[in-house]
């Protein structure tokens, strides 16, 4: 199957926004260490490292498998269902934080303990 007609996988999808859209919203502990991206919707999740594991319940409560990840110089595919890495088609710019957003973050957020905070 062409990478760009898998299915859970919309190329067309632009980001939520350029952070985990569920800490920014309040659920959670605010801060996030790294970001995934869901493939299907682009909704913003952090990693299942980060305190609030946003990007995974994402992708399992919607039932869009595949996230991507939402860093700087990272360009890959994870399947929760199968928990295999994927190789899919390249998705909406953009494909990362802007470079200007520390990890973690959001800048302001983040704990001074932050790494023992992570799971």
């Amino acid at each position: 199957m062409a990478p760009d007609r898998i299915p859970g996988i919309d190329p067309t999808a632009a980001p939520s926004g350029t952070g985990c859209a569920d800490c920014m919203a309040g659920d959670g502990p605010g801060w996030w260490f790294h970001l995934r991206r869901c493939a299907a919707c682009g909704h913003i999740g952090c990693c299942d490292s980060s305190p609030g594991q946003h990007g995974t319940q994402h992708a399992r409560d919607a039932g869009h498998p595949f996230l991507a990840s939402f860093e700087p110089g990272e360009n890959w595919m994870w399947n929760v269902e199968t928990e295999e890495y994927y190789e899919g088609p390249e998705l909406l710019a953009p494909t990362c934080h802007p470079a200007t957003q520390p990890t973690p973050g959001p800048q302001g957020m983040v704990p001074a303990d932050w790494e023992a905070q992570l799971r």
